[in-house]
């Protein structure tokens, strides 16, 4: 996971140089906060997936761009596991 404070701006600022896939794991309480930071840092056309209650059956994938992402998960409360894929930099 990513730290809360501390180093969380100078791990966010080297991660956006990153051209590797980014791959986190991340509460459902952050989710919409810690998409708004990525937006931030890695810019709102990134792709990502965020993936939710992996292999259950009530397992949800919304795909786009981080902007797009961010906008279904604000609009919507989320609960259960999440995972968070983000495109490396182009």
């Amino acid at each position: 996971g990513l730290p809360l404070k501390k180093g969380r701006h100078t791990l966010l600022t080297a991660l956006a140089e990153e051209e590797r896939t980014l791959i986190f794991y991340e509460s459902p309480v952050r989710l919409v906060k810690t998409l708004a930071d990525f937006i931030q840092y890695f810019g709102a056309d990134r792709p990502c997936s965020v993936s939710r209650e992996l292999t259950k059956m009530f397992e949800e994938n919304a795909r786009g761009t981080l902007q797009a992402v961010h906008d279904h998960f604000q609009q919507k409360g989320v609960k259960g596991e999440i995972v968070i894929i983000v495109g490396g930099k182009p």
